[in-house]
């Protein structure tokens, strides 16, 4: 039995863009000090997450992989110092 899960980091959904962009589309200051803390310099996007999925999925390519946390998350996790 293999039990992993997706870490996800912050990412933009229409559920949450009143929350971090001006009508503008510019971004708000949350979203600022958000991407201050992500190497990436970006929000996730849900296609972006796929690729991870799909991986922990297939047996053949993470079949071995279990018990862990997989972060997507522009690299916060790793500059945080978790």
């Amino acid at each position: 039995m293999r039990v992993n899960a997706i870490a996800r980091g912050f990412f933009l959904t229409e559920q949450n863009k009143r929350l971090l962009i001006h009508e503008d589309d510019s971004w708000m200051k949350r979203t600022q000090d958000i991407l201050k803390h992500t190497p990436a310099k970006r929000l996730g996007t849900s296609e972006g997450l796929l690729g991870t999925l799909m991986w922990l999925l297939d047996d053949e390519a993470s079949g071995f992989v279990t018990a862990i946390p997989v972060p997507v998350d522009g690299g916060s996790w790793a500059y945080a110092g978790m």
